[in-house]
């Protein structure tokens, strides 16, 4: 096999090709812009938390591609799954406490959704490897 039909057979050459990385950092800038509306005393407080752990699923993403072995990759993907579950947390806490605006917050949650479903089948797909 010539490495151009290697290439066509695994076209994700590196983590910005992956989709489930690039649905990660569109929730990320979705976070970022629920949380500009919130209240100025939660600035150390759920926004910091939000931030952090909506930035850290497309990061664990990136540096478990980087790395060098699947199960190495799998675990970060369990990484990011747990910020995802946190961030999920975080969103609800927020609606509760009537920081968010319900619209937007329908779109970060339906990501959360999407990207809770890709991390699982990105994490099947490399298991069979």
């Amino acid at each position: 096999m010539t490495s151009d039909e290697q290439k066509n057979k695994n076209p994700a050459r590196g983590y910005r090709d992956l989709l489930v990385w690039q649905k990660g950092m569109a929730l990320a800038r979705d976070v970022y812009q629920l949380t500009r509306s919130f209240p100025s005393e939660e600035k150390f407080g759920l926004v910091s938390q939000m931030r952090r752990a909506a930035v850290s699923i497309p990061s664990n993403i990136a540096e478990g591609q980087a790395r060098k072995s699947t199960g190495e990759f799998v675990q970060f993907i369990s990484t990011a799954e747990g910020s995802l579950a946190e961030l999920d947390t975080q969103v609800q806490l927020s609606v509760d406490l009537g920081f968010s605006d319900p619209t937007h917050v329908a779109r970060v949650s339906d990501a959360v959704t999407e990207l809770k479903r890709m991390l699982n089948g990105l994490r099947r797909s490399l298991l069979k490897r």
